[in-house]
C-alpha cells in the first residue's frame, strides 16, 4: 500500500519487471527526480507484465523484496507492491488510476522508457494515459535518441499537441510529455541474470544487500529465467 501525500507534491512511478533491479534503474531514477524536483519516485515491480512471459521471469516476491532492499537507504524513493498484489496482467493504465486514488492531489510523473513508449500503442487504454498523468520518457545509456517528435507514436498524435513556447507535447488536461536524456549507466538486466548463471560476480553491477539476496537464494540458476 502507498503512503498517502497531500497537497502539491510531484510523485514518479518508475516501473517495470526489475529482474533484478541494478544501478542503471537507480541511477536513471535519481537523475530524473533530481531534474524535475519530484518529492518521490514509487518503484512498481511488476507482476504478471502483459508483454513479457511470466515463465521467464522469477517469481514477484522476489523482484519485489530485491527492489526495496535496493531503495532502502533512499529517503526520496519508495516502492509499491501495487501490481503485485493486484489480481490479473499487470496493466500501467491501471496502476496509474491506483495511484491517482492514494495520491490526489499530488501530480504524478509516469517514468517510461523511450523504447517501451514505442510500443505505447499495445497497451490497455493507452490513449487515457496522458490525460491521468505527465509522461517522463527517458532516453537509453549508449544509444542515440531520436527527436520527440521521431519518438511520439501514431496512435498518440490525435491527444497530444507541440507547444513551441515550453518546447513540449502538451494534453488538454495540463499534462506534458517530455523527453529526459539521462547520463545513466549502461547495465542491462540480462547481462546480470547471464552472470549469476555462470556463477560470477555482479557485484557492482547491483547493490550489496541485492547480489547477497541472489546468491542466498540461488536465483537467475535456470536458462528459463534468463529470457
Amino acid at each position: 500500500m502507498t503512503t498517502p501525500l497531500h497537497d502539491d507534491l510531484k510523485v514518479g512511478i518508475f516501473g517495470g519487471t526489475f529482474n533484478p533491479i541494478h544501478f542503471g534503474h537507480l541511477r536513471s531514477a535519481e537523475e530524473v527526480r533530481e531534474r524535475f524536483s519530484l518529492d518521490r519516485v514509487y518503484f512498481v515491480p511488476a507482476a504478471r507484465p502483459p508483454h513479457k512471459s511470466g515463465s521467464a521471469l522469477i517469481p514477484a516476491p522476489h523482484r519485489l523484496k530485491m527492489v526495496e532492499l535496493a531503495v532502502a537507504n533512499n529517503p526520496f524513493f519508495s516502492v509499491s507492491a501495487a501490481e503485485v498484489e493486484r489480481t490479473g496482467p499487470s496493466y500501467s493504465v491501471d496502476t496509474i488510476r491506483h495511484f491517482l486514488g492514494d495520491l490526489r492531489p499530488a501530480a504524478l510523473f509516469f517514468i517510461i522508457g523511450f523504447d517501451a513508449f514505442r510500443e505505447i500503442h499495445t497497451w490497455k487504454d493507452y490513449r487515457v494515459i496522458p490525460e491521468l498523468c505527465n509522461l517522463i520518457i527517458t532516453s537509453r545509456p549508449g544509444v542515440s535518441t531520436p527527436p520527440l517528435e521521431q519518438l511520439l507514436p501514431i496512435a498518440l498524435q490525435p491527444v497530444l499537441w507541440y507547444d513551441p513556447a515550453i518546447e513540449m507535447y502538451r494534453h488538454s488536461s495540463g499534462h506534458h510529455l517530455i523527453l529526459h536524456e539521462i547520463q545513466g549507466l549502461n547495465i542491462s538486466a540480462s547481462q546480470i541474470r547471464e552472470s549469476a548463471r555462470q556463477g560470477k560476480s555482479i557485484r557492482y553491477f547491483v547493490p550489496s544487500t541485492v547480489a547477497a539476496y541472489v546468491t542466498g537464494h540461488a536465483l537467475y540458476q535456470t536458462e528459463e529465467a534468463l529470457r
